[in-house]
């Protein structure tokens, strides 16, 4: 029997990068899949196609993770399709432009905590209750993802640690809350090989991001996995844990 067969996840921001890699992780283990994306049409559909590939039942929506009535909805659909969820994975996000606090312009920092933490907040708020429990119920799992950048900072990105930081702390009191029927964890990955990055970041970047110990960035390969273990039965001893597959870049 697959890890995950019989089991819906919900991932939101799953149709590219790291939500594309959990998504297509769980479908191999036998889960059906519901995701949002916040505007690229051609790569949503082209993971549901996927996804479907793979045997899965898929839901995409389109839906902006800061704004609530488009959660509301989403949740909605989800409902209407799929009766009760098992898994959420909170990964919608952005990390903003490069820019220093003194320069950053306000509507810069309200962008990225409106995706990131009130995201966060409000897919949590929406897709908690759709969570199966009872007897016959595997445990409920919800997955917010953050950042090695939570923990370390880095000079320009000072809206995008913040947002995951708080994220963090976000976690450990949802995870309080849910316990035992829901378990509640991070996955805060280090430098990863997206295609976002590989597109959007500058060569000599990347090249710096690499100069960690594994000497390499991560793959989303491995992020899935490591979602993959949190999701399944494997992962019901966690509960309010920070998981960070970084590489090496920094030590908790």
């Amino acid at each position: 029997m697959k890890k995950l067969e019989n089991r819906v996840a919900v991932i939101t921001g799953g149709s590219r990068g790291i939500g594309r890699g959990i998504a297509l992780a769980f479908a191999k283990e036998g889960a059906d899949i519901a995701f949002s994306y916040r505007a690229n049409e051609t790569a949503a559909k082209k993971t549901a196609d996927e996804l479907e590939a793979l045997g899965a039942k898929v839901l995409m929506v389109k839906a902006d993770a800061s704004e609530e009535e488009e959660i509301k909805a989403f949740a909605k659909k989800v409902k209407d399709t799929f009766g009760s969820i098992n898994i959420l994975v909170n990964n919608a996000g952005t990390i903003g432009l490069e820019v220093s606090v003194r320069e950053m312009e306000t509507s810069e920092w309200d962008k990225v905590i409106g995706t990131d933490l009130r995201g966060l907040f409000l897919s949590s708020k929406y897709f908690l209750p759709l969570i199966a429990k009872g007897n016959d119920a595997p445990v409920g799992k919800v997955i917010n993802i953050s950042s090695e950048l939570s923990k370390k900072g880095r000079e320009g990105y000072g809206h995008y640690a913040a947002a995951k930081g708080a994220i963090n702390s976000f976690t450990m009191c949802l995870a309080l809350e849910e316990a035992p029927d829901i378990l509640v964890n991070i996955i805060a990955p280090g430098p990863i090989e997206t295609d976002m990055i590989l597109a959007d970041m500058e060569a000599e970047w990347v090249e710096k991001e690499k100069d960690i110990p594994l000497k390499r960035l991560g793959k989303v390969e491995e992020i899935g996995a490591t979602a993959l273990l949190l999701a399944s039965d494997d992962g019901n001893f966690f509960c309010g844990q920070f998981i960070s597959p970084n590489g090496g870049a920094v030590f908790f």
